[in-house]
């Protein structure tokens, strides 16, 4: 799991090249985070984004870093295997809820929040799959470009995702979903899923099962 630190507030934003945001980044363990550090303001947490039935029995939420390369083989495979046995089937209701740890987190978030909300979780699936791609070198403005090539994937246009990218009031809507959910949930590794209020670390798609059938009860 990946425990990357991070020192994270509001006020961290700033403007870098293109007109996205960063934040500052610090090595060791994720300190804690409170409610008091999401309120800055008049800033609205962004909501939630819901995948399958918003009626189903069992929520399912996951948080997760577009950087973590274990989140991402968390997409890959039980990800995808919850997504077509569960979420497709009507029976979980499924959230993905960002973690970030590093600016080009919070970009891939902008890119994928850029097309609304039908079109988050394709972006959400092209950014995980491509991860070691869009992120290359880790060159900041090659990565911005990787992450744009996305979105064009996705259909949407480099007017368009250059507007997302300079959203300033979005980036502290998603900072502040983030402290806000990852405060009440304790969050402090990723990933990590809540399954009907239930915290559980990263696991085997197996134990996924057993627990989402046993509170099916299958």
């Amino acid at each position: 799991m990946d425990r990357r630190a991070f020192t994270l507030s509001l006020g961290a934003l700033a403007a870098v090249g293109g007109g996205a945001y960063l934040m500052t980044q610090k090595d060791g363990a994720l300190p804690g985070i409170t409610p008091a550090m999401a309120a800055d303001g008049d800033v609205t947490p962004a909501a939630d984004i819901v995948m399958g039935d918003p009626d189903a029995p069992v929520t399912v939420i996951e948080y997760a870093s577009y950087t973590c390369p274990h989140c991402a083989n968390f997409h890959v495979d039980s990800g995808a295997r919850l997504k077509a046995e569960y979420v497709d089937t009507g029976k979980v209701k499924f959230i993905h809820r960002e973690v970030y740890f590093d600016r080009y987190g919070l970009w891939a978030g902008m890119i994928a929040r850029c097309g609304g909300d039908i079109r988050y979780y394709g972006m959400n699936d092209l950014i995980y799959r491509g991860q070691r791609d869009w992120i290359g070198s880790g060159d900041p403005d090659e990565v911005l470009e990787n992450l744009k090539a996305l979105g064009r994937t996705a259909g949407m246009s480099n007017d368009q995702m250059e507007a997302c990218l300079n959203d300033r009031a979005m980036a502290e809507s998603m900072v502040a979903a983030y402290q806000q959910n990852a405060a009440a949930d304790e969050i402090n590794a990723t990933p990590t899923l809540v399954i009907d209020g239930e915290k559980h670390s990263n696991m085997s798609y197996d134990d996924l099962k057993a627990i989402i059938d046993a509170k099916l009860g299958m």
